[in-house]
């Protein structure tokens, strides 16, 4: 069924400012350039309110440090932070998840000894295997697998394709797209004594994955060589991520696509990897620093610390240096 709401619905679940109103029925968010007369858009910096004249939105959601003005039949919803109160609105018109028409599929394959709590789904052709433990309301989509041992915590999603290997810990309300994979052998390998092969290093560890977590389609995170690959609760990952053996997040951690870890990284609470970024492998960055997209970090981060580059280095520093390299190529 599709949804609608009156601009005073609107506001009244925000709890914003209204000013000015419309006769229009918002069905849906939509960029402002992009909008309709029955969509409701947002404004939360000063470089988008030139746009707001010449939109077809018929609301806008906008920060309340910005001087905007209704127009006739467009009306204003000032808030303290146009990004979350979009963010609450997106969820009013979040469509439904894929259906269940039963709970566990009959061509699923699930070990005697596996323990499942209560309110599972289990989509079709899901492999669970000995010994696996799911708390309640835990949801496996079909072609998910969950290999021995693993214990997965309440109310977690995985969604198809994802493969879960042996002995992982799961937290409780973690979020798995697509084709994740969690637990597979870390990169480990040595020059053989004759010098004319590769000796491939057993990686007996696990995965330990905190409550909270949510990781993208198609990133890896690789079981530890001994002891346990750690992410802590809350860390958002996206997708085609690439987390190294031994590697250690803290609480509340984001990496951006395409970024990695390589072995035994410690990051600590709240880091911000920005896409494409690169960490080498035993190197420590501390709580609340952010290192800047495309970057290289070789070394410590010191914690709160903004790095960029490659190598990575203090962003002011590093924008001092491109500036001067660009005047002085225009010199030449």
């Amino acid at each position: 069924m599709k949804k609608s709401y009156s601009i005073e619905e609107i506001n009244s679940y925000l709890n914003g400012e209204l000013i000015g109103t419309t006769t229009h029925l918002i069905e849906g968010p939509e960029q402002l350039q992009a909008a309709k007369s029955h969509h409701i858009s947002f404004i939360g910096s000063i470089k988008y309110a030139k746009y707001w004249a010449a939109s077809k939105a018929c609301a806008a959601i906008v920060n309340d440090n910005l001087t905007m003005e209704p127009i006739d039949n467009k009306a204003i919803i000032k808030v303290k932070n146009a990004d979350l109160a979009m963010a609450k609105v997106l969820e009013l018109f979040n469509p439904p998840a894929p259906e269940f028409t039963i709970d566990i599929h009959p061509t699923a394959v699930i070990h005697d000894t596996a323990i499942i709590g209560k309110g599972c789904k289990i989509g079709a052709n899901c492999y669970v295997g000995k010994d696996v433990e799911l708390g309640d309301n835990v949801i496996l989509y079909p072609n998910v697998c969950v290999f021995d041992e693993t214990v997965i915590g309440e109310n977690t999603v995985v969604w198809s394709g994802t493969v879960i290997r042996e002995r992982c810990i799961i937290g409780s309300h973690c979020i798995f797209h697509t084709n994740v994979s969690i637990g597979a052998d870390g990169f480990g390998y040595r020059p053989s004594e004759d010098g004319r092969g590769l000796v491939k290093i057993p990686q007996i560890g696990n995965v330990i994955i905190g409550h909270y977590v949510e990781i993208g389609a198609n990133s890896c995170v690789d079981r530890a060589k001994f002891s346990s690959t750690i992410i802590g609760d809350g860390c958002k990952i996206d997708n085609l991520v690439q987390i190294a053996h031994n590697s250690v997040m803290g609480r509340f951690c984001i990496m951006a696509g395409h970024s990695g870890l390589a072995g035994s990284v410690t990051l600590g609470d709240g880091v911000i990897i920005g896409g494409s970024a690169s960490i080498k492998d035993h190197t420590t960055i501390h709580s609340g620093a952010t290192v800047g997209a495309g970057s290289g970090v070789v070394g410590d981060v010191e914690a709160g610390k903004t790095v960029l580059g490659y190598p990575a280095q203090d962003a002011r520093d590093m924008l001092k240096q491109w500036v001067a390299m660009r005047q002085f190529m225009k010199k030449q």
